[in-house]
């Protein structure tokens, strides 16, 4: 039984907003790319003489998830210099990083926001079921790519050559972050198979230019009080 109770009690009504946005290259409060430390990234990146857009995306997020730990941060706001500096973040901080290494390459990304249902991350906190909030705000990243926008599902290839094997079952030290490099992510049941996660999904909240437009619009997971409570402790805890 997930629980209402830690999430904001505001809460804008969950409505569909599909329509195209653009996206952008601009540093945000999130995607604070300007800082030396994601620069510094960037260059080591750059080393590797990766050129091609794609090519250079995967080398990020094979960096950023060799040198960032996984851990149960519940800051989404948190600015991605912080996580750096850390050297710790959640799945959705950690592909903050990610976003903000492309904006710094001129690369336009822009988010999809999703509502998912928080029994999704029963496996993970088995005796924690009534904390868990009811329904998750998850920022789903996508880059313009060769003039279309790739989901961070297709980073590594399309979902019908992802497929193969075991999809993402939210158990175990694997999160959504590290499984894109394997397994399909699909939130929309197009692959028809153990990678679907589509009956997860409680609402399409549409794109937004950037996390913090999502955010700003539908608040995160959990209220103030509950993040400035678990924070501190959980954004230690290794997933």
């Amino acid at each position: 039984m997930t629980s209402r109770l830690l999430e904001p009690w505001r809460r804008p009504l969950t409505v569909s907003r599909r329509e195209a946005v653009d996206g952008s290259r601009e540093a945000t409060p999130i995607l604070d790319w300007e800082d030396l430390r994601l620069l510094d990234l960037i260059a080591e990146i750059r080393t590797a003489g990766t050129v091609d857009e794609r090519d250079l995306l995967i080398a990020a997020h094979r960096l950023v998830a060799a040198r960032v730990r996984p851990v149960y941060g519940m800051d989404d706001r948190q600015p991605v210099s912080v996580t750096l500096a850390l050297g710790r973040g959640s799945c959705s901080q950690r592909m903050a990083v990610l976003e903000a290494v492309a904006r710094a390459c001129g690369i336009n990304t822009r988010v999809r926001g999703l509502l998912v249902d928080g029994r999704f991350w029963y496996p993970r906190f088995p005796r924690m079921h009534a904390l868990i909030p009811h329904r998750v705000v998850l920022a789903w990243p996508e880059f313009r790519l060769d003039g279309r926008w790739i989901s961070a599902s297709g980073l590594y290839g399309d979902l019908a050559a992802l497929q193969t094997g075991e999809g993402f079952t939210n158990a175990g030290g694997e999160t959504l972050f590290d499984a894109i490099a394997r397994t399909a992510v699909d939130w929309d049941g197009v692959t028809c198979s153990s990678c679907d996660l589509s009956a997860q999904v409680l609402a399409d909240l549409g794109y937004f230019d950037s996390r913090d437009e999502l955010f700003e619009a539908h608040g995160q997971t959990l209220c103030r009080p509950a993040r400035t409570i678990a924070n501190p402790i959980m954004s230690r805890r290794s997933a």
